[in-house]
């Protein structure tokens, strides 16, 4: 391997890595309903509303929502498609690798299908980035696109970081050489996502894009920094940060959801055991002890008598 895209592990990439992976362990273990097919598709719904939003697509949550559901929904068909596509090419995540330039452009053909004439191909001409203020990035050329993407992919065959370093590097070297006509932004979150996925399945639904639309001067400023010094460093620091505050935002909503199925049901049957607890709300019975620990840790609830025989007194 020849190609080494340019960038330095800083210890605030190192503790991110750290306290991301502390996370995805939590967020592995802490409810097994965090996985269900509902949560899964409200997750996707969120990720692809959040991720067309950055690309100025205007349908809301509810509005794509509908769409998913075959729904009539008053927009423009342009960006009714871009939702459709949009699902269309996250349900094939699974199925892709992420150094499969043909996998990749499978991606782009869905993602971008009846929206350019292009779409699965490499464009053939020039392309700027632009903002209010002109020119802010110049793509490499289109000649010159065929062995960029494919050093980029073989470096990410075997790239010797952690794939939450290696997935931010891609990130921005993908949206560095910008190899597609239309759909580049898009398809570095989406490739991001699937390249994490093959190192914990779980975060494809992790919808990290919401962070990053909430964010999304700061997004752009990223990318433009790493432009400025020629490293792909601010860029790494940005995702970390926006993948641990998504992580985080996921890990509360389950807490809270959880310890509130605890309390309802141990004020309705203060004698229920926990394997009783963990069949009811459809979790495991570790996830019911550490959610049992926390409760009594916050003073909501306490323990009256032995672990047999005794029972649970719901404080507040």
């Amino acid at each position: 391997m020849s190609y080494q895209p340019p960038y330095t592990i800083t210890p605030q990439i190192v503790q991110q890595v750290a306290d991301i992976v502390e996370l995805v362990t939590r967020w592995s273990y802490s409810d097994d309903s965090a996985l269900t097919p509902q949560l899964r598709r409200n997750n996707r719904i969120r990720t692809i509303q959040a991720s067309l939003a950055i690309e100025n697509n205007t349908l809301s949550i509810e509005q794509v929502t509908d769409v998913l559901d075959g729904k009539a929904v008053v927009g423009l068909p342009r960006e009714i498609q871009e939702v459709r596509n949009a699902f269309t090419a996250y349900e094939q995540v699974s199925k892709w690798w992420p150094h499969s330039q043909s996998d990749l452009l499978a991606a782009h053909g869905l993602l971008m299908a009846g929206l350019v004439d292009d779409a699965g191909h490499y464009r053939k001409g020039g392309v700027g980035i632009y903002s209010d203020k002109g020119l802010v990035h110049m793509a490499p050329p289109a000649k010159m696109l065929s062995g960029l993407m494919a050093d980029l992919l073989e470096w990410l065959a075997s790239a010797p970081v952690h794939p939450l370093i290696a997935s931010s590097v891609f990130h921005y070297e993908f949206e560095f050489i910008h190899p597609f006509a239309d759909g580049n932004g898009r398809m570095g979150r989406l490739w991001q996502t699937l390249i994490l996925s093959k190192w914990e399945p779980i975060l494809a639904y992790l919808p990290v894009e919401t962070v990053i639309r909430m964010r999304q001067t700061a997004y752009y400023e990223a990318l433009a920094e790493a432009d400025r010094i020629a490293s792909a460093t601010p860029f790494i620091e940005f995702m970390l940060q926006a993948l641990h505050d998504a992580m985080t935002e996921v890990l509360i909503k389950t807490s809270v959801k959880t310890s509130g199925k605890i309390i309802d049901a141990l004020n309705k049957n203060c004698f229920m055991t926990i394997p009783e607890l963990a069949h009811m709300i459809g979790i495991s019975t570790r996830s019911i002890e550490r959610n049992l620990q926390k409760l009594q840790k916050d003073g909501r609830l306490r323990r009256i008598g032995a672990a047999k025989g005794g029972h649970w007194e719901v404080l507040k």
